[in-house]
């Protein structure tokens, strides 16, 4: 099983990182980068409207299409430049000889010519002859259309391009190309597509149509990705414009319900799957953004609301809501949002509370979402300054997501959850069953003890922001857990959970990347892959009772773990594999099982799905890299 003495030190701080438990790590984390892997010379960005060298050639700055300005000094970290930087002028050279339709040019010397359109070209006979540059079976190695060209002014081999996909640079005259985008804030992620979930990562739309994925525990760029149900909602909104001959700009369904919004702020609502629909005309609304839609009561609905018209003694509505699916909308846009267009929304049921992706940032409001009571809005603090595009809440409510302008994705412990908290896996920060053994996780209350019936439960760790637990291993059989607990303030709070033998859950950090060890105890994921015939750890909780008895609440002893007592088996792309030696609890750490696999000697490279079983219930499903 590897160094058992390391073992426990390196889990321990991965704790800290996938919990949030503890002053470990930020309260927002930054999902994935800012690039993306679109098979171009380096990994692309945003489209970037303007580049330019100082004078001394020492420092390039950039003017993004979103106007954001920018400017590096090492041609790797790109910091914010001041608002009121000048924008050189244009200094337009037209030869009598074309590379291609449209061309554009600058010159780097008397003889020396590059133009830039659908490609990069260079000339040095003053136009004569040209030399693409970027071409490559019919397509340019930096994207395009390409938008501006800059050379330095002390080296005219050195030259930077801006385009749709970013800012390519080559030292050699064109020769060879790299990219300037893995750290430029300039990803336009619009919406959030799905969450993690199994080996699926996070996926967000970029711009108007591409869908891309963060891959669990990558550390390179985004990936483009497929993604079935953007694909059906893009041909909804297509037939739904040619049905009301406006451009239909969001859409939702739920069950027979379907809420479509139009560019002009018109609300188009189906009871019927579509073959009947109530019509509203939003006051003073721009184009409809994104909806939310009660899973429960599907009659009622939020919807935000982008770029906003003015009319006289009309105030424009960003965030509406509906309780009669779509007779009526109410403006909930007072009281903090009024001057902010919208741009996505997303709701918790149960603690009456709304967010809203805006150009100022994100908002939240303790919203009665049955009755659709008045809201007041308060800004969410610790992300980055600029726009939001779009929010969403996983399936507990206890994280958030956003989506921020230039940034890409963050992820964060639902604010409003402070106050009125959930009981979670510690593992994967899912609701599910339980088992004797059990690590979960309180979000939203520092607490004082817990108990179930007669049995003391350990608390391990209390924070304001959230506690950790552990299932007694003498926790009588039942089919219930009923858990009484009692925070710093002195308030109790009961949960009942289902409760069984085993509930096996792998550990996973918030972007789905799970905790699986080599033999040196690295992490895996897709830049550290395992092989063939290769031993790994898997680091799990949910596994049950232990032999011999262990106490919950205690490090498990360096030498001779007690061992699970339930079979285990393990499942890779859906074929058993070798659990090397029993499972057992992880040697010094509280609540964890560690269980060893090896990897078949004959096996598919790339991704593949693993999971782990115990009593008929199987874990969340993973994703482990393998390489040959």
């Amino acid at each position: 099983m590897g160094n058992k003495a390391t073992v426990p030190v390196l889990a321990a701080g991965l704790v800290l990182a996938a919990t949030g438990v503890g002053q470990a790590v930020p309260e927002w984390r930054h999902i994935g980068n800012s690039a993306i892997d679109l098979g171009l010379a380096g990994p692309a960005s945003g489209s970037v409207n303007r580049a330019w060298y100082s004078p001394d050639g020492a420092r390039l700055l950039i003017r993004t299409s979103s106007g954001k300005l920018f400017q590096t000094n090492d041609f790797e970290t790109w910091l914010t430049a001041p608002a009121d930087t000048p924008v050189p002028p244009i200094l337009v050279t037209q030869p009598s000889n074309f590379p291609e339709p449209g061309a554009q040019f600058r010159r780097a010397s008397p003889a020396r010519l590059y133009a830039f359109g659908t490609y990069v070209h260079r000339s040095d006979d003053s136009g004569a002859h040209w030399t693409n540059l970027t071409g490559f079976q019919s397509r340019s190695l930096v994207g395009g259309p390409l938008l501006d060209l800059a050379v330095s002014p002390v080296n005219p081999d050195e030259i930077v391009v801006a385009g749709d996909n970013g800012v390519f640079r080559t030292l050699d005259a064109g020769l060879v190309w790299s990219s300037l985008n893995e750290n430029l804030p300039n990803l336009p992620a619009t919406h959030i597509l799905a969450l993690p979930a199994g080996s699926r990562g996070v996926q967000a739309e970029i711009g108007d149509a591409l869908i891309a994925e963060w891959p669990p525990g990558e550390r390179q760029v985004w990936h483009p990705e497929n993604n079935p149900q953007a694909v059906v909602n893009r041909s909804l909104r297509g037939a739904l414009t040619l049905q009301f001959g406006v451009e239909v700009t969001a859409v939702a369904v739920a069950g027979d319900y379907v809420y479509a919004g139009t560019a002009n702020g018109t609300m188009h609502v189906s009871a019927t799957r579509g073959t009947t629909w109530q019509d509203f005309q939003i006051p003073a609304g721009g184009s409809v953004t994104s909806f939310w839609v009660d899973p429960a009561r599907p009659r009622n609905a939020l919807a935000t609301l982008g770029s906003r018209t003015h009319e006289p003694g009309i105030a424009p509505a960003h965030v509406v809501g509906t309780i009669n699916a779509g007779f009526f909308w109410d403006s909930l846009s007072e009281n903090g949002l009024a001057d902010a267009a919208a741009y996505g929304v997303s709701a918790d049921l149960t603690g009456n509370a709304v967010y809203v992706a805006t150009e100022r940032g994100v908002f939240l409001s303790r919203v009665n979402l049955v009755t659709m009571g008045q809201a007041a809005w308060t800004p969410v603090a610790g992300l980055p300054a600029g726009s939001a595009s779009d929010v969403k809440l996983d399936a507990a409510a206890n994280r958030l997501w956003v989506a921020l302008e230039g940034y890409g994705v963050y992820e964060g412990r639902a604010p409003h959850r402070m106050g009125d908290p959930r009981i979670v896996s510690s593992a994967d920060y899912a609701v599910h069953g339980v088992a004797p053994g059990a690590l979960l996780s309180v979000p939203g209350a520092r607490l004082r003890s817990a108990s179930s019936g007669q049995n003391n439960v350990p608390v391990l760790d209390a924070q304001d922001a959230e506690s950790q637990i552990q299932v007694p291993f003498n926790t009588p059989g039942a089919t219930t857990l009923t858990l009484t607990m009692v925070t710093d303030d002195g308030r109790q709070i009961s949960s009942s959970l289902p409760m069984g033998l085993t509930a096996p859950a792998i550990w996973v950090n918030p972007d789905g990347s799970p905790f699986l060890l080599d033999a040196d105890n690295f992490m895996l994921d897709a830049a550290r892959r395992t092989h063939a015939r290769a031993r790994i750890q898997i680091l799990a909780t949910g596994l049950g009772a232990v032999r011999p008895y262990w106490e919950a609440g205690t490090p498990a002893p360096l030498e001779n773990p007690p061992e699970v007592v339930t079979d285990v088996t393990a499942w890779l792309d859906g074929a058993p594999v070798q659990v090397t030696r029993r499972a057992v609890l992880a040697p010094g750490l509280i609540g964890f099982y560690l269980v060893e696999i090896e990897i078949p000697s004959i096996v598919n490279f790339g991704p593949a799905e693993l999971y782990i079983e115990a009593e008929g219930q199987q874990s969340n499903h993973v994703r482990v890299y393998i390489e040959p």
